[in-house]
């Protein structure tokens, strides 16, 4: 199956009730919402979630990944570790945009306890509207890519 309209969502304990939202707000506008976060609010670590979700998205199964947890920058640090993510964490409409034209960046980290709800699902579609620019920034994913080993 083709990863081409999939997007994964996962969060901590911390992001149940913002990374419900944004999926409802995401599968409104056409995505396959893949949602395998936790659903109660028992304290979870959030490197699982972050490297679960970065493993369907680096094996092509999901195009995206949007990941959740406190500051978002924990769940990020997981993904990351997973060849082939860059994921980068936003708290504003033009970083989002930025990790999509300049970074080509295939998973978004959002603080729950950083940013409302309004702002997250704003920031969430100034990620998935935006498209990778190619050109200079092209030289330098692969330079990022080459990090790998």
């Amino acid at each position: 199956m083709t990863g081409s309209n999939r997007i994964v969502l996962s969060s901590d304990h911390a992001a149940i009730q913002l990374r419900q939202a944004v999926a409802a707000h995401i599968a409104a506008h056409g995505w396959v919402v893949v949602d395998i976060g936790p659903t109660t609010p028992e304290s979870t670590h959030y490197p699982k979630h972050g490297e679960a979700a970065a493993r369907l998205v680096a094996s092509g199964d999901c195009r995206l990944g949007i990941i959740l947890c406190g500051t978002g920058q924990g769940i990020m640090m997981a993904a990351n570790k997973v060849k082939g993510i860059r994921c980068g964490v936003c708290a504003d409409t033009f970083s989002a945009r930025m990790i999509r034209q300049h970074n080509d960046a295939n998973m978004l980290s959002i603080g729950a306890r950083v940013v409302g709800e309004g702002l997250a699902l704003d920031i969430v579609d100034a990620f998935l509207t935006a498209q990778f620019e190619g050109g200079r920034h092209a030289t330098r994913v692969g330079m990022i890519g080459a990090l790998e080993g």
